[in-house]
């Protein structure tokens, strides 16, 4: 019996139809070792790991990986979009209202969709997005001080 292996990002790449690229690449493992990064901070990431690249193919890199399902774009109200490696699990987010900081938290009781709609429209319910708003401990802190 052989121990099953993570698979590398290029067959993660693959599985998902995609063509491997060394951008492609860079930007799956610069999203996935960040924390919910906007759109700049991971064309830094995948230039410090591969050079030059632009932004719009970082765009169209994001759009591609999210539509295969390996990234998750969000978009706090107020805030540019957000992108994480957490996918496939119906996790939410908390979001502090000050500094802008985002977390995940993990859904409280029960299988996905967390929550039960009252009325679903008709609407075959398959996943519920829910942001918490506050203050994350260091703005909740300096605003007490």
């Amino acid at each position: 019996m052989t121990a099953s292996r993570t698979p590398t990002t290029a067959e993660e790449l693959r599985g998902a139809g995609l063509r491997v690229t060394a951008a492609r690449v860079a930007l799956l493992e610069t999203v996935r070792d960040g924390d919910h990064l906007d759109v700049e901070a991971i064309a830094s990431g995948v230039r410090d790991r591969v050079g030059h690249v632009s932004l719009q193919a970082v765009y169209e890199a994001l759009h591609a990986l999210t539509a295969a399902g390996l990234v998750r774009r969000i978009e706090p109200a107020g805030s540019p979009a957000r992108f994480e490696g957490r996918v496939g699990d119906n996790h939410h987010h908390v979001v502090c209202r000050s500094c802008g900081a985002v977390a995940d938290v993990d859904c409280a009781v029960g299988h996905a969709p967390c929550l039960t709609s009252s009325d679903d429209h008709g609407f075959l319910i398959d996943e519920a997005e829910v942001t918490y708003w506050g203050l994350c401990p260091d703005c909740s802190t300096a605003r007490t001080s």
